[in-house]
């Protein structure tokens, strides 16, 4: 006989990016507010996948709730470049096939990450930019809004900051969202979305849409999806090197991630990863003020800001 498929308990990971606000000036009702679109993402995606879903739809899913909210640097709340407009990248890797797909510089895509998936599934290539993917998520029939749709009142006023060259924060810089799961089958996925930096040059792309730096997923080792610094996390290739980490040293997940993120810190970069390997341990190091973030297993919800 057959034995029956090996099922595994569906785990799910997100973060909502580690340029957080200063604990000093995060106030109990804002940080409610982050904490509840937080869950409102693990929800997404962990129904996903408790429904047998694959943990490639399940991080697509957890993604997309947190690029509709205002509050992240993706999609709705992303941030602006130094000619006033949004450019867009996102990511996803499937740990089974090692499939991959990306967007960069989109400007009118609601959820880049369907759009990502969309590249992996139905074209023969891994990154499509501007125009071009665009082009692609109209055939196939992805929501477009006008380029107004990512502005919000607060991303204005970090611009205004930054451009004007006030005090700038971390929170005010960059930001990055991204998920990475486990299903019942036992196979690993990552997505990865951003607006890039406050004030980056147009055309300007980081480490999110890349393959390797700010995301990968391994059966064999683990999923990663990278948040900080992308000109650090390219340089490092930060999220490859957690997985290599794993399967050239024999070093355990935590570890990995804590080494790989030391790499980053050596050159300079701050941020942070959310990692999880083939046995549902998850790791989430950062070595910034905070990193938001969430993990649900077995019905279990965590989340959290701050160390």
């Amino acid at each position: 006989m057959t034995p029956p498929p090996r099922t595994f308990p569906p785990v799910l990971a997100v973060h909502g990016g580690a340029g957080t606000l200063r604990a000093a000036a995060m106030t109990a009702k804002r940080a409610a507010r982050y904490r509840a679109a937080l869950m409102a993402a693990l929800r997404a995606g962990y129904r996903v996948l408790a429904e047998g879903g694959t943990s490639l739809d399940g991080v697509v899913a957890a993604v997309a709730v947190l690029e509709d909210s205002p509050l992240f640097n993706a999609g709705r709340g992303a941030v602006f470049n130094d000619r006033g407009g949004h450019e867009l990248d996102a990511a996803v890797m499937d740990g089974g096939g090692h499939r991959a797909g990306a967007v960069a510089t989109v400007r009118r895509i609601r959820n880049p990450v369907k759009a990502a998936l969309a590249v992996m599934e139905h074209t023969p290539h891994v990154l499509l930019a501007g125009v071009g993917a665009e082009r692609l998520a109209r055939k196939l029939g992805l929501r477009m809004v006008r380029p107004d749709y990512f502005s919000t009142a607060a991303r204005t006023r970090a611009l205004e900051r930054i451009q004007g060259r006030s005090r700038a924060t971390a929170a005010d810089r960059h930001g990055t969202v991204g998920a990475v799961a486990l299903d019942c089958a036992g196979n690993l996925a990552a997505a990865t979305s951003t607006g890039g930096y406050t004030n980056k040059m147009a055309g300007r792309i980081g480490d999110s849409p890349l393959v390797g730096a700010g995301v990968y997923a391994d059966n064999a080792t683990c999923a990663v999806s990278a948040t900080g610094h992308g000109e650090s996390f390219i340089r490092a290739v930060l999220a490859y090197d957690v997985a290599a980490r794993m399967r050239y040293l024999g070093e355990t997940l935590p570890a990995a991630a804590r080494r790989a993120l030391g790499r980053v810190a050596a050159l300079g970069g701050d941020g942070g990863i959310i990692a999880l390997d083939r046995r549902g341990n998850v790791a989430m190091p950062f070595n910034s003020e905070g990193m938001y973030r969430g993990s649900v297993r077995g019905g279990r919800y965590a989340v959290a800001i701050y160390r």
